[in-house]
């Protein structure tokens, strides 16, 4: 969602860094830039001009004539204030009072909050093991109540039964009631929604909140809708006194102005965002990372957090043992690429590492995209289990019959073959370097040994520092050699050419087997 901006702060910034000094009209310069980027972003104007002032009387006063680095100081007040802006801490979703916790979920009709109520119900139970009723108050659309109750059952959780002819208030009552009785922790309240705000849709959402004293409101926002959302959650909030805003479709291809002005419109603070249409596709919103992504400084603590989170621990244990024997087989390239998925896609990974938003673009060129990884899946899936573990067995005849199983080319197939090789040797020289460098800890948050334990602040910190997201740092020209599988700069193997600064060989993205002709 930040690509386009982020593209331009990151050139912006690039020019600055590359000078000795700074005098006050490069500073003005690169403010000009910097407001036409926010503005072309869909940020509010007020917002824009209150974010530039504040980053233009710091930049040209002594903390940066007397620094040693002029341009990464400007980049660092930019950052701090990018932070300011997005709302300093993050927060999450307030459950500090005494169960049943009402929580009422507001927004227009489209915005995803039916959906939205029921992914925050599933991140509620599975990570903090709450007890938690969902209610559906939409009387006017039956088939949101329909939709609530297919969505609880999905993700495991409570749904209040229908009952026909009562109003809002009083299912709003009734779900309260039998929270009480069933000792549960939290009651999730997803009023109705309509295409537009109206003064029927606040005055029914003003009656359920005073029936019920929700501890929180959250108003639910599609991101994709720019102002409109800002205009949207200026009115709710002040209607309903909203305590937090959740974001959805973040991974769209809006321009990210909402994400920016609503923090500063409202003033309250933007807790979760939609990631995507699945259920546990929810992230908390850390306006420090998210800063960190718009300048092109990656998120390498949410990546490793999202590994923590989704990697089989058993499986990456079992490949583990496998690597140290120097055994790298078909299913365990399946798993690897499966992991891979899990965790954001090719895109999602390459987006939370800093400096990789060039090195997207060249990848997206060359045919390296999550696609790619779904053809890959289906030509393994192909396979029978003897050949995923033998591939060596894999000659003409059955390499037809694969082809045609997964749609593809015999051709796309010794592709496949050829990255698969290439990486069972480096999984080989991995294992023999043991499992304290670099490497090995890339490894462990792919999924290839060590059973990923969530790592320290400390550790984190230290990610950070190698990675280059360091405040200021901006990102580094080539990743390290431990991410890199070998020297930096050595390029992506088996991609027809073409040579991307400090890619050669990251697990499972080895080569494009599904490439075009080579360049």
């Amino acid at each position: 969602m930040f690509e386009g901006l982020s593209g331009k702060l990151t050139s912006v910034f690039d020019r600055l860094r590359g000078r000795g000094a700074l005098s006050e009209s490069d500073v003005n310069e690169a403010m000009r830039e910097v407001r036409r980027a926010l503005l072309e972003a869909d940020v509010a104007l007020d917002v824009v001009r209150s974010f530039t002032d504040r980053v233009r009387n710091r930049a040209i006063g002594q903390e940066v004539i007397r620094s040693v680095t002029p341009g990464q100081q400007v980049v660092k007040i930019v950052q701090d204030e990018l932070i300011a802006t997005l709302g300093g801490e993050g927060q999450g979703v307030d459950l500090e009072a005494a169960p049943p916790v009402p929580i009422l979920m507001v927004g227009l009709q489209g915005s995803g909050k039916t959906t939205t109520t029921a992914k925050i119900a599933k991140r509620l139970s599975d990570r903090q093991k709450k007890k938690v009723l969902l209610a559906s108050l939409d009387t006017r659309r039956p088939a949101a109540m329909e939709q609530l109750a297919v969505l609880g059952q999905q993700v495991g959780v409570d749904v209040l039964p229908i009952v026909a002819g009562q109003t809002a208030v009083q299912i709003a009552g009734r779900a309260l009631s039998a929270a009480r009785l069933g000792g549960y922790d939290v009651v999730m309240l997803d009023t109705a929604g309509r295409t537009t705000v109206d003064d029927e849709l606040m005055a029914e959402a003003a009656q359920v909140k005073a029936a019920t004293n929700p501890h929180e409101v959250l108003l639910v926002a599609d991101a994709l809708t720019g102002q409109d959302a800002v205009n949207t959650a200026r009115a709710f909030d002040s209607a309903l006194g909203v305590t937090g805003i959740v974001l959805t479709r973040v991974d769209g291809d809006g321009r990210g102005g909402a994400a920016l002005s609503m923090r500063a419109v409202t003033g309250k603070p933007i807790k979760l965002m939609g990631v995507g249409e699945k259920v546990d596709a929810l992230e908390d919103f850390h306006p420090g990372r998210i800063a960190n992504r718009i300048l092109g400084m990656g998120d390498i603590v949410s990546l490793v957090e999202k590994a923590a989170e989704t990697i089989d621990r058993d499986k990456a244990e079992a490949i583990a043992r496998k690597m140290q024997k120097g055994a790298f087989d078909l299913q365990d390239m399946r798993d690897q690429l499966a992991q891979m998925e899990k965790i954001g896609g090719l895109g999602g990974v390459m987006g939370m590492l800093p400096g990789m938003g060039k090195v997207k673009d060249q990848l997206a060129a060359a045919g390296m995209n999550d696609k790619m990884i779904g053809r890959q899946l289906a030509v393994i899936d192909s396979m029978t289990p003897q050949e995923r573990r033998n591939p060596d067995i894999l000659k003409a005849s059955r390499k037809k019959r694969v082809a045609a199983g997964a749609g593809t080319t015999v051709e796309h197939v010794n592709r496949l073959l050829k990255m698969h090789r290439g990486m069972a040797d480096m999984m080989k020289s991995m294992g023999k370097g043991g499992r304290g460098g670099m490497a090995a800890k890339l490894g462990q948050m792919f999924g290839m040994g060590g059973g990923m334990p969530m790592p320290t602040p400390e550790q984190i910190e230290q990610m950070q520092k190698q990675f280059g997201a360091v405040p200021g740092g901006g990102a580094p020209a080539a990743l390290p050699p431990g991410l890199s599988g070998g020297k930096p700069g050595a390029g992506l193997p088996g991609l027809g050419g073409v040579k991307l600064p400090g890619l050669g060989g990251l697990p499972g993205l080895g080569g494009n087997p599904f490439g075009g002709k080579k360049k």
